[in-house]
């Protein structure tokens, strides 16, 4: 396959070319999908008034980016954090179905936040750093658990589906527990929605998920040097438990921050990983496709749940489950048919 080779003074970066491709047409599909949600709402702006308004030159500029553009924002900054997380556990599991979603951190992170919820109230720091303990409790229970097969194999996902149960559970019954107006709170809440967002609301998570993805560009080479083997890895200079113990912070705190910010948003990191790699034509789980693919899924997902009922906008949870719930059932006969 062919490849391309980027050079700015004495580093060098070797890039395939259908990747780059693949890349270039995902961020015009974002950015055609972003135009268009900033586009539709209960008043129909031309692409052109949407143009105007953004350079504060049109009508309608207090309704497109103060009320509509932090929705996109967060559908495109959520998708692709999520997008990333997958890419990290599938990375780390050697396995498409090792996702957050799937081995119960999105569970984990969402029992994490109602805790915060339930017993102090909860602001939006307080709502990131319970959803961050629930995620990293949820992911030492599944590897202490699942240590026989260490990160990889069927064992840690059957492991991961059944605390990822016992978590779903709990969350019910921290909720039948809670008063009634936090019941119902977090009850809608659990849906995973991007409804009534603002900047004050995305800023936090916005910031928190820019500070883990540039951790992840540092952590990039030694990624690529641990996808060629372990043995190779560790020969040149790679310390793979770091190394590990790093990527599973990334994971859960994009998975983390997410859920504290819009709920819990299911099987988008599951599908845009595998999707990514796929488009991009890639032997491992690239983590730009899956990144700019999150972003493209959650996006367009939002989209469908602000107009399958108009004028009644759905939780974005709703229509990534009811999509995931499909792709679910297929990967897994996929992966049932594999020796």
């Amino acid at each position: 396959m062919s490849a391309l080779v980027v050079r700015a003074g004495r580093v060098a970066v070797r890039m395939e070319r259908r990747a780059v491709v693949t890349a270039a047409a995902l961020t015009v599909v974002a950015c055609g999908l972003a135009l268009l949600g900033l586009c539709q709402g209960a008043t129909w702006y031309t692409p052109g008034e949407v143009l105007a308004a953004l350079t504060g030159r049109g009508g309608g500029t207090l309704v497109i980016t103060e009320w509509r553009m932090p929705r996109v924002c967060a559908a495109l900054v959520f998708g692709a954090a999520l997008g990333v997380a997958g890419a990290v556990f599938q990375n780390l599991t050697r396995n498409a179905l090792g996702s957050p979603d799937i081995i119960g951190l999105d569970a984990g992170s969402y029992t994490g936040a109602l805790a915060v919820i339930t017993l102090v109230g909860g602001t939006s720091l307080q709502l990131a750093l319970g959803s961050v303990a629930g995620g990293l409790a949820a992911a030492g229970v599944v590897y202490a658990l699942s240590v026989k097969s260490g990160l990889s194999g069927m064992r840690l996902i059957v492991v991961g589906i059944a605390v990822n149960a016992m978590l779903t559970a709990l969350n019910g019954w921290i909720v039948l527990r809670a008063e009634l107006e936090v019941a119902i709170a977090a009850t809608g809440w659990s849906a995973g929605s991007l409804n009534g967002l603002d900047w004050d609301e995305v800023a936090l998570p916005f910031a928190l998920i820019g500070v883990l993805l540039a951790l992840l560009g540092v952590l990039s080479h030694a990624v690529h040097q641990a996808a060629l083997g372990d043995e190779l890895a560790v020969t040149s200079g790679v310390d793979l438990r770091r190394l590990r113990l790093l990527l599973v912070l990334v994971g859960v705190g994009c998975t983390a921050v997410v859920t504290s910010a819009a709920g819990p948003i299911v099987f988008v990191a599951l599908a845009a990983p595998q999707i990514g790699r796929r488009l991009a034509g890639s032997a491992g789980v690239p983590f730009v496709p899956a990144a700019l693919t999150g972003a493209v899924l959650l996006l367009a997902a939002d989209l469908a749940a602000q107009t399958l009922l108009a004028p009644v906008a759905l939780p974005v949870g709703v229509v990534t489950t009811a999509i995931g719930g499909a792709y679910l059932i297929w990967l897994l006969i996929k992966e049932a048919k594999k020796p």
